[in-house]
């Protein structure tokens, strides 16, 4: 059975923002080798449209962004919208039933599903689909921005932490 895990990058004071603050070389291996190791990945439409950018190749890459690009394409994805139509090579579209198919989706994988994206983890979370929580966090403050909780506060038992590069640590809990 597949394990949902809800990761992302977060300021001091709660808030996700790719645009604000990025990982830096040792988070973004990180990422990589997480993106390689990963069974695939759920997406919230948002989320999923600011990944696109992974599709296409930029001549301005170095090897870790074209390694990262390469594990994000290889990856099943499930995009879960209303409003798109179609989505990208490699992923499939979820519109309706988002509990049915996301419970289908653990029952016939093994490994780690991502998460991404905090309206949706919020949904997941509401559903008690979520099996880990990953806070990457960062020492900047925002001041505003998508919280990270963007619902329900779930009660969390913190099972590990570590420090990744100079700056980031990561927190991983699994719910109470």
């Amino acid at each position: 059975m597949a394990k949902l895990v809800f990761g992302m990058n977060l300021s001091l004071d709660g808030y996700v923002d790719h645009m604000a603050f990025a990982p830096d070389p040792t988070l973004f291996r990180h990422f990589i080798e997480e993106a390689q190791g990963q069974a695939g990945s759920v997406y919230g439409r948002q989320m999923y449209e600011v990944m696109r950018y992974w599709d296409d190749d930029h001549p301005e890459w170095g090897t870790d962004e074209r390694a990262f690009a390469a594990a994000w394409r290889r990856q099943p994805k499930w995009v879960v919208s209303r409003s798109l139509k179609s989505v990208g090579a490699n992923a499939r579209l979820v519109e309706d039933d988002l509990e049915g198919a996301i419970r289908k989706l653990k029952a016939e994988r093994d490994g780690e599903i991502e998460v991404a994206g905090p309206d949706l983890a919020h949904s997941l979370t509401e559903l008690g689909l979520i099996d880990e929580y990953r806070i990457y966090l960062h020492p900047v403050v925002l001041g505003h921005g998508k919280p990270y909780f963007a619902g329900p506060r779930p009660r969390l038992r913190l099972m590990t932490h570590d420090r990744i590069g100079e700056d980031v640590i990561r927190l991983t809990y699994v719910p109470a």
